[in-house]
């Protein structure tokens, strides 16, 4: 019979069964790549989620880091309270010397530092030539600065905060600072 054509006959006991779509056999996917796909697919099916452990690694790495950045974050913020006081006092300083140019004398206990904003009564209104700032700042714990004329620490006038404490004394942020003590601010 060689007319018939020729069948080849295989046995295929070694392989195992194949799990494939036809679908994907359509779109040219050889039988590799469907077993990679179904490999990975079935890892993704059992992992579905976190394990108590891996959530515990990922709170005590978060505590760690917390407790290594949060004081070096603190200490910037009480910096930047520092550096603003002293800016706001040689501000205030700078309208009292313009005050006192125009005036003859810096402003009376009595006028305070709203001397600067509004021209006190008495005889030295009339050479006012303010006002000298647009508004009196208030130091970082949102009190108003206080003015002390004549000075009690060795300057003509101090203007000064009594920190967050808002009294006499303190170390830190409950600590004075003054016209007297600035220059110590970094």
């Amino acid at each position: 019979n060689s007319n018939q054509p020729r069948v080849l006959t295989f046995r295929l006991t070694h392989l195992r069964p194949l799990r494939y779509r036809p679908y994907e056999l359509k779109n040219r996917s050889s039988l590799g790549e469907i077993r990679m796909r179904e490999k990975i697919m079935s890892s993704k099916r059992a992992q579905k989620g976190f394990t108590l452990i891996e959530m515990m690694v990922v709170v005590v790495v978060i505590g760690l880091l917390a407790a290594m950045i949060g004081p070096r974050l603190f200490n910037q913020v009480e910096k930047a309270q520092r550096v603003r006081i002293k800016q706001d006092i040689r501000a205030i300083e700078s309208a009292l010397k313009f005050y006192r140019l125009d005036n003859y004398s810096y402003p009376s206990q009595s006028d305070g530092l709203e001397a600067l904003l509004t021209a006190p009564g008495g005889s030295s209104g009339g050479r006012w030539n303010g006002p000298y700032l647009e508004e009196v700042p208030v130091d970082p714990f949102q009190q108003p600065y206080e003015y002390s004329n004549p000075g009690t620490r060795g300057k003509e006038i101090e203007v000064f905060t009594l920190g967050k404490s808002q009294a006499p004394g303190g170390d830190g942020v409950e600590k004075d600072w003054g016209s007297w003590n600035i220059n110590e601010i970094p």
